[in-house]
């Protein structure tokens, strides 16, 4: 490489640990807030469990989701004569979404980075290539995923959260509706993470493995799951100790285990596709530099994907009690059996969503997960000032990111002398 392209390359890598640090003080904290916000976990046990499942979900999964990033947001062949014009462009869009987040980060508020580097690519695309050089039905479906995520997220969380309420929380023997309706949960609750791990995880290895298996082998083990959960709840209910004779304390130390669950399986997910936001467009520089068409499909390095994934632990570690204050607390106060209404039904609705090819957040689906919770306790439970300032953030996300990559690429154009 001549001296320029290493400097590049450098600038970069900073670039992309930045933006991954940013991830994680942002997004992985409201992924995991509604866990600390419970109980169910301590902010040290989060950051744990946050450092195995979001680095795996990036290294093993996270090469998949790239391409979108890389090529799909803007028109690629525009700068096969200039392909140093593309790596200006990727890095001002590194930075400028790194910055927003940066920016949303310090006042508590939860903003999709998807979004964030969908306007950030978008803005430099424009000033290099036009308005043609933009693919806008991507961008389309991104201004739909504002209404469909929360929506979606809400509904699904409202419903499970009356059902749990109506069919464990208030029965006239919560013992016996524990120990019938907690299996049947713990049953759904494996088999659908084990789906999205099974379907998904293969799919980056190219095995040849169809939903139907999937579900055939994610239920395999959901039900001798639920069988145990069963016997275990049969026994510790049985004889009604002094120390289950409040109902309530003993129905969240069960819910906290299942919430704990489904925070593992929303941490993997968030992994496997948000690492594709910093590791993206570090991977088109590489390629670039590296002497590659603008244009061509290389497959992402795992020391990448390992820099994405240590970069978004390190994030959550470090700054992203901010945003776990505002998921867990501020919004509406939240118990493990809510947490888990909340986590479960974002895990649910990205799922279906993703296979029906619907766009959705994870970050708003998870808000309006909460928000539904808050709605389903009164509209007293919710603080309205906390959603506005939320939902005002995200719709200045697009337009920020747009504006401070604009100026950031002609910037690295005018330093480097393009």
């Amino acid at each position: 490489m001549d001296p320029l392209a290493i400097l590049l390359l450098v600038i970069a890598t900073v670039f992309c640990a930045y933006m991954a640090w940013n991830i994680g003080a942002n997004d992985v904290a409201n992924a995991m807030g509604t866990s600390v916000g419970s109980k169910a976990l301590t902010l040290r046990q989060a950051i744990i469990i946050a450092a195995v499942f979001e680095f795996c979900g990036a290294v093993f999964v996270g090469s998949r989701v790239t391409d979108t990033i890389r090529r799909g947001m803007v028109d690629t062949e525009r700068f096969t004569a200039d392909p140093l014009l593309l790596v200006y462009g990727m890095l001002a869009a590194l930075l400028a979404a790194a910055v927003w987040l940066n920016i949303a980060t310090k006042y508590g508020l939860p903003v999709s980075t998807t979004h964030a580097i969908v306007g950030a690519v978008t803005g430099f695309g424009i000033v290099a290539g036009g308005l043609a050089s933009i693919q806008w039905d991507t961008m389309a479906k991104i201004a739909m995923s504002w209404i469909i995520s929360p929506l979606s997220g809400g509904i699904m969380a409202f419903a499970l959260f009356m059902f749990l309420n109506r069919k464990i929380v208030n029965a006239s023997d919560p013992f016996r509706a524990l120990r019938f309706h907690v299996p049947i949960l713990v049953f759904i609750v494996v088999t659908v993470i084990g789906v999205a791990l099974v379907h998904e995880g293969l799919a980056s290895l190219h095995l040849p493995i169809t939903l139907a298996q999937s579900v055939g082998l994610a239920a395999a083990v959901g039900l001798p799951a639920a069988l145990v959960v069963r016997v275990l709840l049969i026994r510790t209910t049985k004889n009604r100790s002094p120390k289950l004779l409040n109902r309530f304390n003993f129905i969240e130390h069960v819910f906290k285990y299942l919430q704990i669950l489904t925070a593992c399986y929303v941490a993997f997910a968030h992994g496997s596709n948000d690492v594709a936001n910093a590791v993206g467009p570090y991977a088109a520089v590489v390629s670039i530099l590296r002497g590659d068409s603008v244009t061509a499909t290389t497959p992402v390095p795992t020391w990448v994907l390992a820099l994405g994934g240590v970069g978004i632990v390190v994030g959550l570690a470090t700054y992203g009690y901010k945003v776990i204050e505002t998921i867990g607390r501020k919004i509406t106060e939240l118990t493990p059996s809510r947490g888990f209404a909340a986590e479960f039904g974002t895990a649910t609705t990205v799922l279906v969503c993703s296979n029906l090819g619907l766009p959705i957040s994870t970050t708003h689906t998870l808000v309006g997960a909460v928000i539904g919770i808050g709605f389903a306790r009164g509209i007293s439970a919710l603080d309205f000032r906390i959603v506005r300032n939320i939902f005002s953030s995200w719709f200045i996300t697009l337009p920020a990111t747009m504006a401070i990559s604009v100026v950031l690429f002609l910037a690295f154009r005018y330093m480097f002398g393009a």
